[in-house]
């Protein structure tokens, strides 16, 4: 282990963000849910939620640059559960679409736990999602066009949100539960032994404080 890693990955766990989040809403193309998988680690969420479509999702590794690997995704059955689901745990939600009761995007307060909703790449948000967001957020355009690809809306909003959280100080505090963070850590730390493990439904072994694995490494992962 050495002392860049460990402080590459300290440094990333301290700025994630529990309480931001996308839910997105039967995504068809493997390029788009990719980008939003990157740009969810790029601002600092830990763990987004998808509605697969009839396809399931893919993810595209040129667009993603490997993002998948340090993103946790959430899937749900359907929107219902997927909007129960972050409704218990505190989140407001928001839906980005363009429609008449929209707000600039940048009226809103995403300091609150969010999670941000994003549709198809043809239809956007469904009206069942508009009916149980919180919020509609459009973002202005000039041109002839009437949307953005929704990968890059979704870049958009959530660096608004990021760029709120910033100067509110939610960045750099492990804001993570301990649970969430230690399995996280060891996870990107040891990630030969984290598959051994967890094929074999083993538990992680203990870390030092320098990240290393305190006693013998489990069998076969040497």
């Amino acid at each position: 282990m050495t002392d860049q890693r460990r402080e590459k990955v300290d440094a990333v766990l301290a700025d994630r963000q529990p309480d931001l989040t996308v839910l997105a809403e039967h995504l068809h193309k493997p390029r788009n849910f990719s980008a939003i998988v990157r740009t969810c680690d790029a601002v600092g969420i830990n763990e987004m939620h998808a509605i697969p479509g009839e396809e399931g999702l893919a993810i595209h590794w040129k667009t993603s640059q490997g993002a998948e690997k340090w993103m946790r995704v959430k899937t749900h059955e359907d929107l219902s559960a997927a909007c129960g689901f972050l409704r218990e745990r505190g989140f407001q939600l928001v839906a980005a679409h363009l429609s008449p009761g929209a707000v600039d995007y940048r009226d809103l307060d995403y300091t609150k736990p969010t999670a941000l909703v994003v549709g198809t790449e043809l239809f956007g948000v469904s009206d069942q999602a508009l009916e149980l967001a919180d919020h509609q957020v459009r973002i202005p355009m000039k041109g002839m066009t009437q949307s953005l690809n929704v990968s890059v809306a979704c870049a958009i909003v959530l660096y608004e949100a990021m760029r709120q959280r910033e100067l509110a100080g939610m960045y750099g505090q492990l804001r993570l539960d301990r649970d969430t963070l230690e399995s996280q850590r060891f996870e990107w730390l040891h990630p030969a032994v984290t598959q051994f493990c967890r094929e074999r439904g083993l538990e992680y072994p203990e870390l030092d404080d320098n990240g290393d694995v305190i006693g013998d490494l489990p069998r076969g992962t040497a």
